[in-house]
């Protein structure tokens, strides 16, 4: 039997709630292509009430395609392709920053998959900002500019070294990472593989320069840029329960949590889907 899923779109650009849908059972082909082109078209979906162990996460995920393992993120016992994103006052949380995930390598994540484990009473809600929606309010001048340029992409602008310095294994983990990510161009336009709808592809967490210009015309563009993607027109916000679940398009999206409900904790699984190279 192949259900239909509701969907729900939670703003004119970005997001919608999708119900009528089990996550934690094996998709049907009907099923996962209704989920997949209302990701292309709304570019994060949400699921309530969505109990997900990290074998289940990861079996969901790799629906999508292979998985990326993260070079410094703790891992969920026994599924080394979950992230666990744990954070309290001693594990202070660093993705409060407007970031699209993983962007330091030559062919950044297609997507992730979160899952809500543990919450605070209030606070840490997930913003999402569409990339594409950004791009197209642009002037037809500045679309002009921005074409055919590329940017630096760099891991230890998001990873700097002091904080991986705890410990002699912890710093040694860093700067295997640093070691094997080294910066990476991409362009600041990016057009998407399936719908071909073009995206601004820059983002505080790890784009670092415009190479090709000056420093001082880098940073008058990045700063216009990464202010003018996180307009509230371009958003949508979401007020985590516990077992909801976030699936998003990770190749035209940007997104932020909220750090605001520190001393309590915040516990989420992540996992995290191979792209390709950005063009």
């Amino acid at each position: 039997m192949n259900e239909r899923l509701t969907i729900t779109a939670l703003g004119p650009y970005i997001g919608a709630l999708v119900s009528n849908l089990h996550l934690s059972r094996p998709l049907g082909d009907g099923q996962f292509e209704q989920l997949y082109h209302a990701l292309i078209r709304h570019q994060v979906l949400f699921f309530r009430d969505q109990p997900l162990t990290p074998q289940q996460q990861r079996a969901l995920a790799m629906r999508f395609g292979d998985l990326h393992i993260h070079p410094v993120y703790p891992q969920a016992a026994g599924v080394e392709e979950i992230i666990v994103l744990d954070t309290h006052n001693d594990n202070p949380p660093d993705n409060d920053n407007w970031h699209t995930d993983v962007t330091f390598i030559a062919t950044p994540p297609a997507g992730a998959i979160l899952a809500a484990k543990q919450l605070p009473e209030t606070g840490g809600d997930t913003l999402w900002a569409s990339g594409i929606a950004a791009y197209e309010a642009l002037s037809a001048p500045l679309k002009t500019l921005l074409t055919g340029l590329q940017a630096e992409h760099d891991f230890t602008k998001a990873f700097p070294e002091y904080k991986y310095q705890g410990s002699e294994e912890e710093h040694a983990r860093w700067k295997k990472a640093v070691a094997s990510n080294p910066p990476v161009l991409h362009p600041l336009v990016r057009t998407h593989p399936v719908s071909g709808r073009k995206a601004l592809f820059v983002n505080e967490g790890f784009t670092t320069r415009i190479v090709d210009l000056t420093r001082k015309e880098s940073n008058a563009l990045l700063n216009f840029l990464f202010a003018h993607i996180t307009k509230p027109e371009f958003q949508v916000r979401w007020r985590w329960q516990k077992d909801d679940v976030a699936i998003w398009d990770n190749r035209v999206t940007q997104h932020y949590a909220n750090a605001d409900y520190l001393p309590q904790r915040r516990v989420m699984h992540r996992a995290t889907i191979v792209g390709d190279k950005p063009y």
